[in-house]
């Protein structure tokens, strides 16, 4: 080879290497892959740093119980498909007349998508509505409050880009007697009601919305298999439903639903799946490992687009949830506040392969409240007449829920009880002057008393966040990503063209 064909193979190599590296530092997503974003926390991250928590991972897709108007101003012009929530409290207003839907699409939907650039691609009307302990709270109300909200997105010229949907639990379908996915139908007494809501779905070509908890199967019966909970769990039973073998709960539950549609004349109507997760605290088989088994079983099936026997294609997948909330309502149960894959504060709960070999990274830009915390004092004692209601007083404004039996505070001593309880309100309180005093049995201290699997923490500071790297396409984003890659996009075409230059010469 002479030195001319060196030097053509030498650039050749060069140049392959700079268009291969110029895109270093940004996520590819996961198809399908989507995340609940709950907003019940005391100290609720920013909004704008969520969604580059986000983004640096590579989720797509988001699902809102409400329309919070500064997660929607932060999802303005991301990338990310928005899903807008409506509470159950709003579902009668707006049942009683599309002026009333339009007035809340307007105010919540167009407004986003026109002036903050949104992409709201479902509104969810109303949530879990005919749970079974709902009794019939919102049965007279949903039906027409979605057929509203999908008149006034008509109105609004969203028809066809927005759709409506009723995210609902999985008890509005059920087996019959033999447990068997294939004789699913629709809950006896909503039956009706089921059939009146797919067809208008249908007709609309809208999906319908389900959440599935394997959780909560095996949190409701002791006697549940536990392997059948997870996925590729070599060790469950599986459930023989003529020529098909289930060896999980989701497929067969996911199936049972299935098998309802079909039975009612909707076979091809497509379903997402609004929730499905895995909770990390609050009881004994709410932990780290369980979470990291089952999260990581269900994003290998999105990478590998795996359905289920009934639906070989792979349903879009919202799981819950993507942060812990510390005001969620713990009357499900004390795990009902620690269902984020991140921790309140975006930090990592547990390693997990989210996409070609990329590992989840954590939230930047997160700032904290002093490095100080508030226990009982070494002085004090549990016989002290005041220790008692101090420790049910601090738990009744904080999050103590860690505390229960087999969660991640569960083995602790009376005193160590005590001082978690009390450092939960302190910094719940934001570390106010007073809050650290509980009857002269606390004190303050700077030594962090985390010991094993209990961590005591330290707040968010929510007024001194940290503002991360503004949207794509702005100046302020390019100016961000000089700084994060080894060189901007104008450096490249810089470094792009010289080679060329030099290597026609």
């Amino acid at each position: 080879m002479d030195n001319n064909n060196n030097h053509y193979l030498l650039c050749f190599f060069v140049i392959i290497f700079l268009v291969g590296h110029g895109h270093e530092g940004f996520t590819k997503g996961v198809e399908g892959l989507g995340f609940n974003w709950g907003l019940q926390a005391t100290h609720p991250l920013n909004p704008n740093i969520v969604v580059k928590l986000m983004k640096d991972n590579g989720f797509n897709k988001v699902k809102l119980f409400e329309a919070d108007p500064g997660a929607l101003e932060a999802l303005g012009r991301s990338g990310i498909q928005v899903m807008i929530g409506i509470p159950n409290e709003l579902l009668a207003p707006i049942a009683s007349s599309v002026s009333v839907a339009s007035s809340w699409v307007e105010q919540n939907v167009s407004k986003y998508i026109s002036t903050n650039g949104v992409d709201i691609k479902y509104v969810a009307v109303g949530n879990e509505p005919f749970l079974t302990a709902y009794g019939d709270k919102f049965i007279n109300t949903t039906f027409p409050a979605l057929q509203n909200i999908q008149a006034a997105l008509i109105k609004a010229g969203l028809g066809r880009q927005v759709k409506a949907t009723v995210p609902l639990n999985a008890d509005v379908y059920q087996s019959a007697d033999s447990g068997l996915p294939s004789t699913g139908d629709f809950r006896g007494d909503i039956h009706d009601l089921m059939t009146s809501v797919v067809k208008f779905l249908s007709d609309n070509g809208a999906p319908l919305t389900i959440n599935i908890y394997p959780f909560l199967s095996l949190y409701d019966d002791p006697n549940f298999p536990i392997d059948f909970a997870f996925f590729n769990a070599s060790g469950a039973a599986p459930v023989v439903d003529g020529s098909i073998t289930y060896t999980n709960v989701f497929e067969a539950n996911f199936d049972t639903l299935i098998s309802a549609l079909e039975k009612n004349g909707f076979a091809s109507l497509p379903v997402i799946i609004g929730e499905v997760g895995w909770p990390t605290d609050g009881d004994p088989n709410a932990n780290l490992v369980y979470a990291q088994r089952f999260n990581q079983g269900l994003i290998d099936r999105i990478n590998q687009g795996k359905g289920t026997p009934k639906r070989s294609t792979l349903p879009e997948i919202y799981i819950f949830a993507l942060i812990d909330e510390d005001k969620k309502s713990v009357l499900p149960g004390n795990f009902e506040r620690h269902w984020g894959m991140f921790n309140y504060d975006g930090s990592l709960k547990y390693s997990l392969n989210v996409s070609n070999g990329n590992s989840l990274v954590a939230a930047k830009g997160v700032k904290y409240l002093s490095r100080q915390w508030c226990v009982m004092s070494p002085q004090a004692s549990t016989t002290d007449p005041n220790f008692l209601g101090s420790v049910e007083y601090a738990c009744k404004y904080a999050d103590c829920t860690s505390l229960g039996n087999g969660s991640s505070c569960g083995k602790l001593d009376a005193m160590s009880n005590a001082s978690y309880a009390f450092n939960m309100y302190y910094q719940t309180m934001n570390q106010m002057k007073g809050s650290c005093t509980f009857s002269n049995l606390s004190v303050l201290t700077t030594i962090d008393p985390s010991h094993d699997t209990c961590k005591y923490e330290i707040m968010i500071d929510v007024g001194k966040h940290e503002q991360p790297p503004a949207a794509p396409g702005t100046r302020s984003s390019l100016a961000a990503a000089r700084g994060k890659h080894s060189y901007s996009v104008m450096a490249l075409v810089f470094v792009l063209t010289l080679m060329m230059k030099i290597c026609v010469v």
